[in-house]
């Protein structure tokens, strides 16, 4: 699997709430673009969207501390979301068959490793933004 060199750092900050607003912030921005949901169009899925709430729900199930740990690298997520040529891993969703998931590798401005995992509806086509989270730690 290649590895997309994302232009962005990590976000900075050292509270759960400093890192979530400046993550959130980003969310708004793609928000405000749309009157539904907010999404990014991926150019390796030639130019479809990627919706991005489910990811906040799928954060909110996290502990805190491993929320933070994720949310340090949305920024660079959505940039490798935006961005990326490079083909991702699929497989098929062990908890739901009509659902594959595409777990992406980037790698920020700084260096650090990251994983996100797109999740695709086999019968509408629809992409969410499910994950992002550095290595070892599971989806």
């Amino acid at each position: 699997m290649k590895v997309y060199q994302s232009k962005y750092n990590t976000l900075k900050g050292t509270a759960y709430l400093e890192i979530e607003r400046k993550a959130r912030a980003l969310y708004r921005e793609c928000a405000r673009r749309t009157k539904r949901i907010p999404y990014v169009r991926s150019a390796y899925f030639k130019k479809d969207k990627i919706f991005l709430n489910l990811f906040w729900s799928h954060i909110n199930q996290k502990p805190r501390g491993e929320r933070m740990r994720r949310i340090k690298y949305y920024q660079c997520a959505l940039d490798l979301l935006r961005n990326t040529p490079f083909e991702p891993e699929t497989r098929q969703n062990p908890n739901g068959k009509n659902e594959l998931v595409h777990r992406f590798a980037g790698m920020t401005h700084e260096g650090d490793l990251f994983y996100v995992q797109v999740k695709e509806d086999k019968r509408h086509g629809n992409k969410h933004f499910m994950s992002v989270f550095p290595p070892g730690h599971l989806a």
